[in-house]
C-alpha cells in the first residue's frame, strides 16, 4: 500500500529564524464555554517547541537513549491576552532568543491570524540523568545560534 501525505504526522517548519507550527483548537482543549484551558496553551507550545528542535537538526531522543541528557523547562514568563476557542485555527511561532552553555531561551506567540493571544518566553535546560545542568553538544550549540534572533 502506497504511503500518501495523509500517514505523515504533521511537522511545522522555519520561514527565516520563525518556527511556525500550526494547530487546530478541539474540544478537548476547551472548558465547558469553548475556551481554551489556560494550560492547553503551555501543551500547543511544547509541541512547537519540539518540532523545532528537531527541524534545526537536534535529536533530543538519541541523545536521551545515549547520555540520559535531555531539555527540561526551567522557567517560563507568560502573559495570556486574548481567549482562543473551539474550532480556531492557530498559529505557534518560536524563536531563539538566547543560547548559553547549558540552556535556550525561546520566545513562543501562539496567534490565531494576525492577532496575538499568549506571549511567551521559555527557558530549557539542558540536563543530565540526575537532573543537574550540563553543556549542550557543541554542534547543537551552533544549530541554535544560527537561528538566534538576537
Amino acid at each position: 500500500m502506497a504511503e500518501n501525505n495523509l500517514d505523515i504526522p504533521y511537522r511545522g517548519g522555519f520561514q527565516g529564524t520563525e518556527h511556525r507550527f500550526a494547530l487546530s483548537v478541539y474540544f478537548e482543549d476547551t472548558d465547558a464555554y469553548g475556551i481554551v484551558y489556560y494550560a492547553n496553551y503551555l501543551k500547543f507550545m511544547e509541541r512547537a517547541r519540539s518540532d523545532m528542535v528537531r527541524a534545526v537538526g537536534v535529536d533530543q531522543a538519541e541523545e536521551l537513549r545515549r547520555s540520559g541528557s535531555a531539555y527540561a523547562v526551567v522557567e517560563v514568563n507568560i502573559k495570556y491576552r486574548r481567549p482562543a476557542r473551539l474550532g480556531d485555527d492557530l498559529l505557534v511561532v518560536s524563536t531563539v532568543e538566547q543560547v548559553r552553555a547549558s540552556s535556550v531561551d525561546i520566545h513562543q506567540r501562539v496567534m490565531r491570524g494576525t492577532e496575538l493571544l499568549t506571549d511567551a518566553t521559555v527557558t530549557a535546560a539542558f540536563l543530565d540523568g540526575g537532573g543537574r545542568p550540563r553543556r549542550q553538544p557543541k554542534d547543537w550549540v551552533e544549530k541554535f545560534m544560527a537561528i538566534t534572533t538576537k
